[in-house]
């Protein structure tokens, strides 16, 4: 997970030299993170240009994958509707790498502001079905001012 956190802090440090701490705490984004013992690049290559990748690659000692989705969405619910419809459409044998992967989170990233309120981000029932028809997990990531 250090490359998402690597992208993730430059965008942090570029937003606050440009626009400053943000005052509401905000949605980022959602990144699809997958660790396995078996090679995931047949998979990502499989999802093709409706995902991007931050990195593919052999990760301490086992595979991994790092995944945005290409299409633009609004909402952490959107964004894991989005993944989720592109795994279930997978063909068997890129089916079967996402089944045998070991991890296989979809990482909410939220940065926090400075005003001391609260702010909801809403993950709907279906979204949540979805989520565990694909056998993944969700995490989430909040970022410090």
């Amino acid at each position: 997970m250090p490359h998402r956190e690597h992208s993730l802090a430059i965008l942090n440090t570029i937003v606050l030299r440009r626009f400053g701490p943000l005052s509401t705490t905000q949605y980022l984004n959602v990144d699809l993170e997958i660790y396995s013992k078996h090679d995931l690049q047949p998979l990502v290559d499989r999802l093709g240009l409706k995902v991007t990748a931050l990195y593919v690659g052999r990760d301490h000692g086992k595979y991994s994958a790092h995944l945005e989705v290409s299409k633009i969405t609004k909402t952490a619910d959107s964004t894991i509707r989005e993944f989720c419809a592109l795994i279930e459409k997978l063909p068997q044998r890129e089916r079967s790498l996402w089944n045998k992967a070991t991890v296989r989170s979809f990482s909410i990233g939220i940065q926090a502001g400075t005003e001391r309120r609260s702010c909801d981000f809403t993950i709907r029932p279906a979204t949540v079905r979805a989520i565990s028809g694909v056998g993944a997990q969700i995490v989430l990531t909040i970022y410090a001012v």
